[in-house]
C-alpha cells in the first residue's frame, strides 16, 4: 500500500483465535495449488455445500430500488469530436449504502472521505477512531452528528446502526484481521484496504469469518476498477499488440520517520514489498489474468538505517507465467517517487507512467507502422479511483453481487509475497502449483461508468 494508506493510532493489536476451517473448493481451488509451492506446504480445500451457497446467494438481501431515471442531454460537439458523456446518475441519499470509516489517517482524510463527493452509490453516515476529538472534527465537516462517531472500543455497537452496511477499514496491516472479523460478527459486509493482512493464514481467517456471517468481503484494489489500467489489460488481452512477453515494474518512495507503523515489522508484516510492492504484484496479474508458477527474489536494506532496522528497504523479484511472459518487479523505499510499468507484446508496447498515483496518469502505446514506430498518448476521461472502487462495492451490496476483487484475490497476494520472502531468504527459486483458468481469484466483471 502507498506509504499515505493507513492511519497512525495508539491501538494495541490483539488478534482474535480462530478455528482454521479450510476453504471451499468451489472458491479456493487454485488457492490451494499456488501453496503447493518447492517446500510442498500446500492450503486444503473441501467441496462445498448447498446449504453454504444459498446462504451466501442470499446474504445481503435489500430492498428493491427505484432510483429516478437519468438526465439525457444532447451532445454539443460534432461525432468527430471527443465524446463528453452524459451526467452522472447519483442514487437518491436515503438509497444509497451506509458506510463506517475504521481509521482517521492520511489516507482517509485526504483521499477516502473526499471521495464520498463524487459517489453515485454510497453515502458516510458513521467514522471509528481513537481519538475523540478528532473524529468530532471530521464528523462536523462531513456533516455527521457526534452519534455517528465511534471509538475501537465501542466498535462493535455498530451493528446497533441500521444506516451502517459496509465498514471500510483503513488500519494499520495486522489490525485488518481483528476488526474484518469483529465487523462481520456485527453482520457489516467488509471493505478492507490493501495488503489484506500480514500472513496468508491471517486472509483465511477474515474470509472464513465472513463467510461465516454471510457478508461480503472485498480488497480495496483500486488500480483494478481505475479506467487506463483497465484500458491497458483489455488492449493486452485483445491481442491487438500480439501476444504479451515481458513486464517491466516499479514502485519507489522516500521513506521519512523511521517510527512510524511502516518501518514495524509487526505492524507492517514487511516492508516495501507489501506496502507498495503489492502494486507490481497485483498489477501484473491483473492485466495477464495468469498465475505465476516461478518466483526469483531477493532483498536488500541499507546497513544502518534507522528507517530498515524492522523491515526492507528495497524487493527485487521475478515471476515467470504459463503462457511463458516473465516480469521483473522492484519495490523501493528510499528513492525518488518512481511509479510506472510497461508491457512489451509481440508488435508493441503499452506503458503507464505514472501507473499507481492517485491522479495524473499517463499512457502511451507504441507499434510499428512500415518504416516509422507510431507512439500514441492516450487519454482517457479521469475518475476519482476511491469512489469508483466504494461505488463497486455498494453496487455488489445493492444487487448482491461478488465483489470483482473479493478476499481471495487478497489471499493469493498474500500466498505469494510469502513465496518472494522465502525466495529471497533462500537464495533460490520457488516453483508454485499452475492455477487453472483466467482471472482465478476475482469475482464478475464491474459495471462500466
Amino acid at each position: 500500500m502507498n506509504s499515505n494508506e493507513h492511519t497512525t493510532n495508539s491501538l494495541v493489536e490483539t488478534q482474535p483465535t480462530l478455528s482454521a476451517d479450510e476453504l471451499t473448493r468451489r472458491r479456493f481451488l487454485g488457492a490451494a495449488g499456488a501453496t503447493a509451492i518447492a517446500a510442498g506446504a500446500g492450503l486444503g480445500a473441501l467441496d462445498a455445500t448447498a446449504e453454504v451457497a444459498n446462504a451466501q446467494a442470499t446474504s445481503s438481501a435489500r430492498a428493491p430500488l427505484q432510483p429516478p431515471p437519468p438526465v439525457r442531454l444532447p451532445p454539443l460537439s460534432t461525432p468527430t469530436e471527443k465524446a463528453e458523456g452524459q451526467p452522472p446518475a447519483p442514487l437518491p441519499p436515503s438509497q444509497r449504502v451506509g458506510y463506517a470509516i475504521v481509521g482517521l489517517g492520511h489516507l482517509t482524510l485526504n483521499e477516502i472521505l473526499p471521495a464520498f463527493g463524487e459517489c453515485k452509490m454510497s453515502r458516510l453516515v458513521a467514522l471509528v477512531t481513537g481519538e475523540r476529538e478528532k473524529g468530532l472534527t471530521v464528523a462536523r465537516q462531513y456533516g455527521l452528528e457526534a452519534s455517528a462517531v465511534y471509538s475501537y472500543a465501542d466498535y462493535d455497537r455498530l451493528r446497533d446502526n441500521p444506516a451502517v452496511e459496509v465498514i471500510y477499514i483503513v488500519l494499520p496491516n495486522s489490525m485488518h484481521e481483528e476488526y474484518t472479523v469483529r465487523g462481520a460478527k456485527a453482520g457489516k459486509h467488509i471493505l478492507c484496504e490493501k495488503p489484506m493482512a500480514t500472513s496468508s493464514a491471517s486472509a483465511k481467517r477474515m474470509i472464513q469469518a465472513c463467510q461465516a456471517a454471510n457478508r461480503k468481503l472485498m480488497i480495496a484494489y483500486r488500480i483494478q476498477y481505475e479506467p487506463y489500467n483497465r484500458e491497458a489489460r483489455r488492449i493486452i488481452r485483445s491481442g491487438a499488440l500480439g501476444k504479451a512477453k515481458l513486464m517491466e515494474t516499479i514502485n519507489g518512495q522516500a521513506q521519512g520517520d523511521p517510527n512510524q507503523w511502516r518501518q514495524k515489522k509487526a505492524l507492517a508484516g514487511g516492508g516495501s514489498l507489501p506496502d507498495i510492492g503489492l502494486y507490481c504484484l497485483n498489477t501484473t496479474r491483473f492485466l495477464l489474468g495468469e498465475e505465476p508458477i516461478e518466483i526469483m527474489a531477493s532483498t536488500y536494506s541499507t546497513p544502518g538505517d534507522p528507517r530498515f532496522k524492522e523491515v526492507e528497504e528495497n524487493c527485487l523479484w521475478q515471476m515467470r507465467f504459463p503462457s511463458g511472459v516473465q516480469a521483473n518487479c522492484a519495490a523501493a523505499y528510499a528513492t525518488h517517487n518512481s511509479k510506472r510499468y510497461r508491457m512489451h507484446l509481440e508488435t508493441g508496447w503499452i506503458e503507464m507512467s505514472p501507473a499507481y498515483f492517485y491522479t495524473g496518469l499517463r499512457m502511451e502505446i507504441a507499434r510499428a507502422e512500415g518504416k516509422s514506430e507510431r507512439i500514441e498518448n492516450r487519454q482517457l476521461n479521469p475518475e476519482n479511483q476511491f469512489a469508483t472502487e466504494i461505488d463497486h462495492m455498494s453496487d455488489c451490496v445493492i444487487h448482491n453481487k461478488t465483489p470483482f476483487t473479493p478476499g481471495e484475490e487478497g489471499l493469493q497476494d498474500q500466498i505469494l509475497m510469502e513465496a518472494i520472502y522465502r525466495s529471497a531468504r533462500e537464495g533460490k527459486s520457488i516453483s508454485l502449483a499452475p492455477v487453472p483458468g483466467r482471472d482465478a481469484f476475482r469475482g464478475p466483471e464491474p459495471k462500466a461508468g
